[in-house]
């Protein structure tokens, strides 16, 4: 995907700048905000989300309400949640021709998504938005772990951020565990800086998670269950047998008999691990501290 350059994107940087301007706003770096600025980035965040006049979105950080819009015009109701007070009381006035927008100003790690669907009388929905980079993961953390969970995810993050996120086993990382738990993530498109207002310091992808209706492997504890995968991570690029005990902090050679008991070569690595692996790893893991009790 080859993002637009030219005349559109000169249109909505005008656009911008102007909107900034005459709010008298500035991007707040704090808060990680970078205002997209290329049409054709956004006609790919909207196509990739497939949406239909039936479908609940919940944007997070709408910012100048530019996705917001676009969203808006293909969904039955948009949930735009804003954490910037100023934003938010600028996407009120800006959108009030759009009844199927709801700006809700907060932050979207203190508000339940049930709370949100709730209010719009509604039980399914799916997350699209241009994410913050110091949030990404706690975001995806908290709506993969609602109740309910979406049923995709659309999303604009840190290049380096998607390519962890989609990696496959050889470069697993705890990040690409925790997601590809509940969905299959996807990079759509990739995303250069200059096409943001203003440009942050690293390259952006488009994301997308398509989301199981249930965890992709079955786990009856998840909290204990990530507990071992961080542990196994906790020596990068180190044995298994050795990330192992130490992050557990069991003797060796109760870990060599966890990883043989799970048909596990205790000399590989933990980015080498699948995700089906992992989760038998887990079944040993919890068979043996339960007889252990």
């Amino acid at each position: 995907m080859t993002p637009g350059r030219g005349t559109q994107a000169r249109t909505l940087l005008a656009q911008t700048r102007g909107a900034l301007r005459r709010a008298g706003l500035r991007a707040r770096k704090g808060l990680g905000q970078h205002f997209l600025i290329d049409e054709e980035v956004l006609r790919l965040i909207v196509e990739t989300a497939e949406l239909g006049p039936g479908d609940v979105v919940i944007e997070v950080g709408p910012g100048l309400g530019v996705l917001t819009r676009e969203l808006a015009a293909r969904a039955g109701r948009v949930i735009a949640v804003e954490l910037d007070d100023r934003l938010a009381a600028l996407l009120r006035e800006h959108l009030a021709a759009f009844p199927n927008v709801t700006v809700v100003n907060g932050d979207i790690l203190r508000i339940d998504p049930a709370d949100l669907l709730r209010e719009a009388g509604a039980s399914e929905y799916r997350v699209v938005a241009n994410l913050p980079y110091y949030i990404t993961s706690p975001v995806l953390r908290h709506f993969l772990e609602a109740s309910p969970r979406p049923t995709s995810m659309v999303v604009m993050v840190q290049k380096e951020v998607a390519e962890t996120i989609a990696a496959r086993p050889g470069d697993m990382s705890l990040l690409s565990v925790s997601v590809q738990l509940y969905g299959e993530p996807e990079i759509v498109g990739h995303v250069p800086a200059r096409c943001f207002h203003p440009a942050p310091d690293v390259d952006s992808a488009v994301l997308r998670i398509r989301v199981h209706a249930v965890p992709g492997v079955a786990v009856s504890d998840v909290d204990a269950f990530f507990g071992l995968v961080r542990a196994g991570f906790s020596a990068s690029r180190k044995q298994m047998v050795n990330s192992l005990a130490r992050g557990l902090g069991r003797p060796r050679s109760e870990v060599q008999a966890l990883l043989k008991n799970a048909g596990i070569e205790e000399r590989r690595r933990a980015e080498t691990l699948s995700l089906e692996e992992w989760a038998r790893l887990w079944e040993v893991f919890d068979r043996m501290r339960k007889e252990a009790c």
